[in-house]
């Protein structure tokens, strides 16, 4: 069960591969040799590499490097498919998989999110950088048959160190394909604008507990909580200090995280888009608008390279939620919504396998077919290409929350809607009792009414609208707020409201219907304390009236004739983060249960949101 639950957090397929000699497509294509190739300052990293058996020309080499293991070991054990889908499989490449340093078979201790080491001046400063460069440049030397141009890829984690390998600045790294990427660990995964995301929790050991010695089998556990119901078992386990009876000290990643409750230095050097400068090989990151994992990663690690290189830099984003565009599933469907069918076959076969062969077999030198932006209507459910992103005629609106009504006018400034947000009674972020794996996934369609008719959640929602509006681009809220306390935490989430008559389908839940249907388009979470800086937290005044911005991340989202726009706003987002005490201490991660406190919010009439939208 825990392997199963590793496999749905990452959305990778390394663990799924057969373990036995059962003859599959690979062994019948490839040769499978494991080396161990030596680094500058003499640690080994254990990889995999699968050439084709067909010796008479040459490939190029993909490669994908992971701290979630090679798997299966052994040059006689094949996985069952290799690359980043079986169409490149079949057209031929030389695949490699490395385990980084401190994993698995690797040598050396690991480092989550290992910081970049610009400048580096002696063999004995290492990082995942220079990994792998002496990498790229064993496998050119040494591996027969390859053309001498390599592609790096890779899916949430793995999708970070592809992010990093243009940081290698070798000559023969010629494509990178950054997927779901983790760019910032307290923007991405752990951390939403400074809450904690407490649904990741048990996913802490992953990350956090070091290796003794190589090994093929993993040396982590992770908790066994003895209750499937996620809301009862955090609301019952209280302040966040309660829960190091599950983690000790040997879990480092823990103590980090409690540790460093602000964007510190210790944040601040884990980060990569600061160093995505200059970047030469072409790039293609892709995401998923319902990626509940790593979506901030995407969006901004394409904006970091388009702002200072000009390379080949490419954005697509589709349908799904975590790395479902690696999977062959018939249909996309989040939650209880359908967006179509074989779109992650079309991704694959149309998109991402052109890009790498266009410029790992063809040179660059082919027709590229590739636009700068191929996005995903959700809806309208279907593909948009812009030649840029956010497209160039894409402009910003404003409107305002107002008496429950999203309306072009403003309120007056000192009207305001008032609820009262509990600790003990946190709205929850789902209706389901079972998170299923060990981080969120569906979430991010749910049917929002049972949030909507909590009195702790404010509403505000335009009239049908009678014209299509479509958002691509970002949203910014920004609030006018009040606390009785003096820290507290603001969520903005943007719901598509469909009509009475909405036709009912197969995909939604036996209780739900599509008449009324509220879909979340996006949300997010501010902490408070975090509104004027994440690196210098502060308290409120209590009661007095303070502006805290929230921005969204990027939609591509028609909203259709006779449909609402709705923006709900609330203090609680449980167990999706931690409860805020809602009276200040200096780290929320050791505050006691004393300080958490039932407080009453206000959000002003003047507050505003502002749009992206195509014109």
């Amino acid at each position: 069960m825990k392997k199963l639950l590793f496999i749905a957090f990452f959305a990778i397929t390394v663990s799924a591969f057969a373990q036995d000699n059962a003859p599959n497509p690979v062994g019948e294509q490839y040769t499978k040799k494991e080396v161990s190739i030596k680094m500058r300052d003499g640690a080994t990293l254990f990889t995999a590499i699968y050439s084709p058996k067909d010796t008479s020309k040459k490939y190029p080499i993909i490669m994908q490097r992971t701290p979630y293991s090679c798997a299966p070991y052994g040059e006689t054990q094949f996985k069952k498919s290799v690359g980043p889908s079986e169409t490149m499989m079949k057209e031929g490449y030389i695949v490699v998989y490395q385990d980084v340093r401190g994993r698995w078979m690797s040598d050396g201790l690991y480092d989550n999110m290992r910081a970049f080491i610009p400048n580096k001046k002696v063999n004995t400063q290492v990082d995942e950088a220079s990994d792998t460069y002496d990498t790229i440049d064993w496998l050119v030397k040494n591996v027969a048959n390859n053309n001498g141009n390599v592609g790096v890829w890779g899916i949430s984690y793995p999708g970070f160190y592809a992010t990093y390998s243009l940081l290698s600045n070798h000559p023969a790294l010629k494509a990178v394909s950054p997927q779901a990427c983790i760019s910032d660990f307290f923007f991405d995964d752990f951390h939403h604008n400074g809450a904690y995301l407490l649904s990741y929790w048990k996913a802490t050991p992953l990350f956090g507990i070091q290796k003794t010695d190589k090994t093929t089998k993993s040396w982590y556990t992770l908790p066994d909580v003895g209750t499937k119901d996620d809301y009862q078992f955090f609301l019952d386990a209280g302040p966040l200090t309660n829960l190091d009876t599950f983690y000790g000290k040997d879990n480092e990643f823990w103590q980090q995280l409690k540790d460093h409750s602000s964007y510190d230095d210790f944040w601040q050097k884990r980060g990569i888009l600061q160093h995505l400068k200059n970047i030469k090989p072409a790039v293609m990151i892709v995401g998923g608008w319902f990626d509940a994992e790593d979506l901030y990663g995407p969006l901004n690690t394409y904006q970091a390279i388009e702002k200072s290189s000009k390379n080949y830099n490419t954005i697509v984003m589709g349908p799904w939620s975590h790395g479902d565009w690696a999977r062959n599933s018939a249909t996309a469907t989040i939650g209880n919504i359908k967006f179509g069918d074989s779109i992650s076959s079309f991704y694959q076969k149309n998109i991402e396998a052109h890009f790498f062969r266009h410029f790992l077999k063809e040179n660059g030198k082919s027709e590229n077919k590739l636009p700068e932006a191929y996005v995903f209507d959700t809806g309208v459910k279907d593909w948009k290409t812009y030649d840029a992103w956010p497209p160039k005629n894409a402009v910003k609106e404003t409107m305002f929350l107002n008496e429950n009504k999203l309306t072009t006018q403003s309120g007056k400034s000192g009207d305001f809607i008032e609820f009262i947000s509990d600790p003990k009674k946190p709205v929850p972020f789902t209706e389901d009792i079972n998170q299923k794996g060990i981080t969120p996934r569906k979430y991010m369609t749910d049917d929002q009414r049972f949030a909507a008719r909590r009195p702790d959640v404010v509403i505000y929602e335009t009239e049908a609208l009678t014209t299509e509006t479509t958002l691509a681009g970002d949203i910014l809220a920004q609030l006018q707020v009040s606390t009785s306390g003096t820290d507290s935490d603001w969520i903005v989430k943007v719901i598509d409201v469909f009509p009475a008559d909405e036709p009912e389908t197969a995909d939604v839940a036996p209780y739900l219907k599509m008449s009324n249907y509220h879909m979340m388009v996006r949300s997010e979470v501010m902490r408070g304390r975090f509104r004027n800086s994440f690196i210098n937290p502060e308290p409120f005044v209590a009661n007095q009236k303070t502006a805290v911005n929230v921005k969204l991340q990027d939609v591509m989202h028609t909203f259709k004739k006779g449909h609402k726009i709705q923006i709900q706003i609330q203090s609680t987002w449980f167990p999706l983060i931690d409860l805020n005490p809602q009276t200040y201490v200096d780290n929320i991660f050791y505050a006691k249960a004393e300080d958490f406190k039932k407080q009453t919010q206000r959000v002003y009439d003047d507050s505003k949101i502002i749009f992206t939208v195509v014109k």
